[in-house]
């Protein structure tokens, strides 16, 4: 995606390569900076502290922070010690496990001397999977899109509404959630994007907001609780999120307040559609409620917040009383049965078993 008219991916590896560099989107959408990782722990705490965030993201980071950490030193001790340390910076979003899993598997399976080369590679690979998957979800979700443009006499504004961010922020580039919307978009279809403003850390509001202002798509920002008043009136054609895991079954887990979003689409018979790549999906759960361990974050996410002011200047305040007990769940489960469809790099299918496993049939004997 375009910055100013300077083409950006959220992750690439620095000039001197091999330390790597990061947009950093807690600073977003006030300040553009850019920050250079050279240890694995930086990696890690990229991770962490969101930095870097959105489950494809956070895998592709987890790939070059296992790369960093051959480059200082490529012993099974340190490629233990490195998987471990990455694995417990998010404990929902399933990309990094699979990106850990792979680079672990490759990367023990060939000599010490080797393992730095391979490690650098291969992250980079992913990476460009992640693009070219992207622009696969971007592909089929934009064809949506296009037929509901076409219901609508070619006329008339598609009104898509998104929670949280899963555009290009939230991989490495294209997005998921977004990709379609970016596609119809740039294929001269008018569309109109209703954005979450996703409490608590407003990644709509900074993020989604952000990256599709650069973009020139038309945009509304509302709060959270706006989405079903909007449904009601007929204001929203369908529904797009992204999901940080989904089962085999088709439960699909992403930032919390999504589940809300499709009852209320639900009821008012409004298509809700998720866009996910291969790497999100959870082959080894069912059941996404029972099985998907959800994250709680620190509350001062929820009782204070960031901004600037009218001047300019940076301020954090506090919302709640002092001493009021807050509760920071990050992400719920919206069962399958309230998902229209499933947006992958191979096409759409209907959220279940079936309709995943016709779509990635080698998949067949392991899901549950």
């Amino acid at each position: 995606m375009n910055i100013d008219g300077t083409h950006f991916r959220t992750i690439w590896l620095s000039d001197d390569g091999w330390s790597v560099e990061v947009i950093d989107q807690t600073l977003l959408p006030h300040v553009f900076e850019v920050m250079r990782l050279t240890t694995v722990a930086e990696a890690a705490a990229a991770i962490s502290t969101m930095v870097v965030r959105g489950a494809p993201l956070i895998g592709a980071t987890a790939a070059y922070g296992m790369a960093l950490a051959m480059h200082e030193d490529a012993s099974d001790q340190a490629l233990a010690a490195a998987y471990t340390a990455l694995l417990a910076t998010r404990p929902t979003a399933v990309n990094l496990r699979w990106a850990l899993d792979d680079m672990q598997t490759r990367l023990g399976a060939v000599a010490e001397d080797r393992r730095r080369e391979l490690a650098y590679a291969r992250a980079a690979e992913i990476c460009d999977d992640d693009v070219a998957t992207c622009q696969g979800i971007g592909r089929h979700g934009g064809a949506l899109i296009k037929d509901a443009y076409d219901r609508k006499g070619g006329k008339d504004v598609v009104n898509v509404l998104t929670h949280c961010n899963a555009g290009w922020l939230a991989t490495v580039d294209w997005g998921t959630a977004l990709a379609p919307i970016y596609t119809a978009h740039n294929a001269g279809i008018p569309v109109h994007v209703w954005v979450d403003e996703t409490r608590p850390r407003n990644q709509g509001a900074a993020l989604t907001a952000y990256e599709l202002g650069s973009h020139g798509v038309p945009h509304t920002v509302i709060v959270d609780n706006a989405g079903g008043h909007l449904m009601q009136h007929g204001m929203v054609d369908m529904c797009i999120t992204g999901t940080d895991r989904t089962t085999a079954h088709g439960d699909v887990c992403n930032k919390i307040g999504t589940y809300l979003k499709a009852l209320a689409a639900h009821d008012n018979n409004v298509p809700f559609y998720v866009g996910l790549p291969h790497s999100t999906i959870d082959w080894t759960l069912g059941d996404g409620v029972a099985g998907i361990p959800i994250e709680q974050r620190d509350g001062t996410e929820v009782s204070h917040i960031s901004g600037v002011t009218d001047g300019g200047a940076g301020a954090t305040v506090r919302l709640v009383p002092k001493g009021a007990a807050v509760g920071n769940y990050a992400f719920d489960v919206t069962p399958a049965r309230l998902v229209t469809g499933l947006i992958t790099e191979r096409g759409v299918c209907p959220a279940s078993r079936d309709g995943l496993v016709g779509l990635y049939p080698e998949q067949a004997a392991s899901a549950a």
